[in-house]
């Protein structure tokens, strides 16, 4: 009787390691499932992060972009005015030489002068027009 009985403490005691065993294994798989669980949690948060910001990095490049192709588009209208003033004053300069140096009839003299005249105009017109395109570009410019 005293075998069966160390026997039966025996196995009580290895069903007690088991049963305890089992319990702890089961306490590290639920503090296993719940560390995985926050790190997903975590990682979805950071996700979120990250797509927020490519999302402002997205929309500050369109933004910038935009003021680029601003910046080339003014640069181009002014420098599109330059020409055309130097244009209109060269063609001045050549009926200005041609009045000067050859001799020319008192009514071409006049058609001559009056479309000086006329260039010079346009060119007033053209430099304001370059005024207001050099504001643009410096407004253009100080939004970069």
């Amino acid at each position: 009787m005293d075998k069966i009985f160390k026997t039966l403490v025996v196995v009580l005691l290895l069903n007690s390691h088991s049963f305890f065993a089992q319990t702890q294994i089961a306490k590290q798989d639920l503090e296993l499932q719940k560390s995985e669980i926050q790190a997903q949690k975590t990682l979805k948060e950071y996700h979120k992060k990250l797509d927020d910001k490519i999302e402002i990095l997205k929309r500050d490049q369109k933004e910038f972009e935009k003021k680029k192709k601003n910046l080339a588009k003014s640069e181009n209208n002014l420098k599109t005015t330059k020409a055309k003033v130097e244009k209109l004053e060269m063609a001045n300069q050549k009926m200005e030489n041609k009045i000067n140096t050859f001799s020319v009839s008192d009514e071409e003299i006049q058609k001559q002068r009056i479309k000086i005249k006329e260039n010079e105009v346009n060119i007033q017109k053209l430099k304001l027009t370059q005024i207001t395109q050099e504001k643009e570009l410096e407004k253009v410019m100080s939004t970069i």
